[in-house]
């Protein structure tokens, strides 16, 4: 009911207040008379994956999204993007290929699913923007960019929450840069178009506290149903990291994630998903780096990742990583990753195993 009255009031109201808004800033954009700043960047991401386990699949388990081909070298990601930046105008342009693309945007028309990203933002007043269109997921700590991210692979938890997201967001920056605050209505849970027969809007917000340059706390949250409104369930998920860079070598990252969804229309009970995770990073110098990632994944009701098994999906990933970089640009990453399942999940030949470990070797260049 809650989520109902959101959807069909507040969100009109919200939306009106935004328009209206976004209208000022741009007859005000218009009339300015600052130098707009255009950039074009590229991304490029090149990987092998070896799977020890010799599944006879070349793509790994459904629960992977991002360097998930097996046995190939391949594009994780290849991008191409434009940015225009001026006093009151923000806004963005990527088109993307690769299998991270595939993989993601499968659920997207054709023509949608080379967009990695395509939004526009505003400056309403001195430190408040209005941002719309396709723009990066406001949960999580890691991102579809690798050379962002301390380890090659992406984590479980990365893995099976948004990457990104399309919709309408107000973020505010304090004055001195120590508070991030954002409102988001959403289209759904990491979508372009919103499903089917859906037409409920979901919700969002973002809140990161940096006390100095050395910690970042971090509180995002998703509210909505991703379903088509005749199987209607709300899904409330909540993101929580804490980033910490303990001297000039020494790095470390935890988070939690939770979620919780009805198990049916209108239903009282809800299925449970968590997933904890630590990861350490030791830079031994401006060009080599070590890290390490323990995570676990429970998802015993198969809300988000589905085996048939009979404990669902609760899983243990280990993974160690070694990143050399020979500028700021270029660099080549390892990574050894294994996963341990408490049921049989994992393809080995013509049977299926508790365990799977690969290896995966990334070559990344970036303008």
């Amino acid at each position: 009911m809650i989520a109902n009255y959101f959807n069909h009031h507040i969100a009109r109201s919200f939306f009106s207040l935004l328009l209206l808004s976004s209208h000022n800033a741009l007859a005000d954009s218009i009339n300015m008379s600052d130098e707009s700043k255009i950039n074009i960047s590229g991304y490029l991401e090149t990987y092998y994956l070896h799977d020890v386990n010799d599944a006879t699949k070349d793509a790994r388990p459904s629960f992977t999204y991002s360097h998930n081909a097996v046995g190939k070298p391949s594009i994780n990601l290849g991008l191409i993007k434009a940015n225009l930046t001026t006093d009151r105008v923000r806004a963005n342009l990527a088109l993307g290929s690769g299998t991270y693309m595939r993989a993601n945007y499968v659920a997207e028309p054709k023509d949608l699913q080379k967009i990695f990203e395509a939004n526009i933002g505003f400056k309403l007043s001195e430190n408040l923007w209005l941002d719309a269109g396709v723009m990066p997921s406001h949960i999580g700590f890691e991102s579809a960019i690798g050379l962002d991210n301390w380890t090659v692979t992406r984590s479980m938890l990365a893995d099976n929450s948004p990457y990104f997201e399309t919709g309408v967001k107000l973020s505010y920056t304090s004055e001195d840069g120590k508070w991030y605050a954002s409102g988001l209505i959403l289209n759904g849970w990491q979508r372009i178009q919103r499903p089917n027969g859906n037409s409920s809007l979901s919700i969002g917000h973002q809140l990161t506290y940096r006390p100095h340059a050395k910690l970042t706390l971090n509180s995002s949250s998703f509210i909505g149903n991703d379903k088509s409104d005749q199987d209607r369930r709300i899904r409330y998920f909540h993101h929580l990291y804490g980033q910490y860079q303990i001297n000039d070598h020494w790095g470390m990252i935890a988070g939690f994630d939770i979620g919780a969804e009805q198990a049916e229309r209108n239903s009282q009970s809800y299925n449970v998903w968590l997933s904890p995770i630590i990861i350490t990073q030791y830079q031994y110098s401006e060009k080599l780096s070590l890290a390490a990632r323990v995570e676990y994944y429970q998802d015993k009701d198969q809300v988000i990742i589905s085996t048939d098994t009979p404990n669902g999906f609760s899983t243990w990933s280990y993974s160690a990583n070694l990143d050399y970089k020979f500028t700021k640009h270029v660099a080549i990453r390892t990574e050894v990753r294994k996963f341990h399942s408490r049921d049989r999940i994992f393809q080995q030949g013509n049977r299926f195993d508790n365990d799977s470990l690969t290896a995966t070797t990334a070559a990344i260049v970036m303008f």
